[in-house]
């Protein structure tokens, strides 16, 4: 019987192989609550957005679509809301019973690992800047969606209740918001497109999210520093039983 032969120490490698649990079930169904609304709002706000495109005039061709459509945008920004309030919560009870891990808080660190990336793509150094478990890029990304969703849901709900709104503040709010809001919102796909979706699921292939687990590998090249805290962290856990024992 042919066969392409296996490498026993490709074998080995495999069968040896560690997981890193990088995100746990509650993150991964915020990020998919986040990602299928986001979605969602997407695909309902840009046909009224863009009414002169010949697809948004079939949609939107009679009231009642256009009823539809704008039934089911608020229902997805309802539960976007809800989303972002539960996170917010959370935020501040960990902060109360202070376990809030500061992984996502920008430091000066970020700017010199910025500095020292762009060096790196200059070919100015040799070696990447190491990363513990959230980079600058990524801290970039949760910031920037984060004040995104606010800005978009501020002006969502001053367009969607305008005469409640308007009764303690100016009239040209409601224009505003309507720019601000369709602005921030294309401006925030474009941004989760290009940047986000290349920089992790295209370019690496990084299914974490989704999963809530990478590679020894992975951890290795991209977030070398939380992969030594980690290790260390066993090493001197080992090293305590050890003694008891």
């Amino acid at each position: 019987m042919s066969g392409k032969r296996t490498n026993p120490s490709q074998t080995a490698r495999f069968a040896q192989e560690r997981l890193f649990l990088r995100f746990t079930l509650r993150q991964r169904w915020e990020h998919a609550i986040l990602l299928l609304s986001g979605l969602v709002l997407l695909l309902t706000g840009l046909p009224q957005k863009y009414r002169e495109f010949s697809l948004s005039q079939d949609l939107l061709s009679t009231p009642d679509r256009v009823n539809l459509i704008r039934q089911i945008h608020h229902i997805a920004a309802i539960i976007l809301a809800l989303e972002v309030v539960y996170h917010i919560v959370r935020i501040i009870v960990l902060l109360v019973r202070r376990k809030l891990p500061g992984d996502l808080l920008p430091t000066w660190q970020d700017v010199r690992d910025a500095g020292q990336m762009l060096r790196y793509l200059l070919f100015l150094r040799k070696d990447k800047p190491k990363f513990g478990r959230y980079n600058f890029e990524q801290k970039v990304t949760y910031w920037f969606v984060f004040f995104s969703i606010a800005i978009m849901g501020i002006s969502g709900f001053i367009i969607w209740f305008p005469v409640q709104f308007t009764q303690f503040l100016p009239g040209g709010v409601v224009p505003a918001s309507k720019l601000a809001h369709s602005t921030e919102s294309m401006v925030l796909a474009i941004f989760i497109i290009i940047w986000h979706v290349y920089h992790v699921h295209i370019e690496r292939m990084n299914l974490s999210m989704f999963t809530g687990r990478v590679s020894e590998d992975e951890m290795r090249e991209f977030h070398a520093k939380e992969y030594d805290r980690l290790v260390a962290g066993e090493t001197s856990s080992s090293a305590q039983t050890g003694e008891e024992k």
